[in-house]
């Protein structure tokens, strides 16, 4: 069985290290690079790991962080799921 793949997605944690706390800190620097994102979609984009990415959206928050691209999506491993115990009488 192949195994599978998963991230972490470190965008909170970038933007704390560039002194942005706030997801009204990164709304209008996307803006100044074409991303047009709502408060609520660039609130989830912070606060969640997102499924999907539209490749524009992921160069400009590259641009903004001055990062790399491994340094925002950390490849890893998927947790194996946990079998449970089955206990027969």
């Amino acid at each position: 069985m192949t195994s599978k793949l998963d991230y972490n997605w470190h965008l909170c944690e970038l933007m704390a290290l560039r002194g942005m706390y706030s997801t009204t800190d990164l709304r209008p620097l996307l803006i100044e690079r074409g991303v047009k994102l709502s408060a609520s979609q660039v609130y989830r984009l912070v606060t969640e790991k997102p499924e999907r990415l539209i490749m524009k959206t992921l160069m400009a928050l590259i641009d903004i962080l001055s990062c790399r691209m491994d340094e925002l999506i950390e490849p890893m491993q998927a947790a194996a799921p946990v079998r449970r115990a089955v206990w027969r009488l």
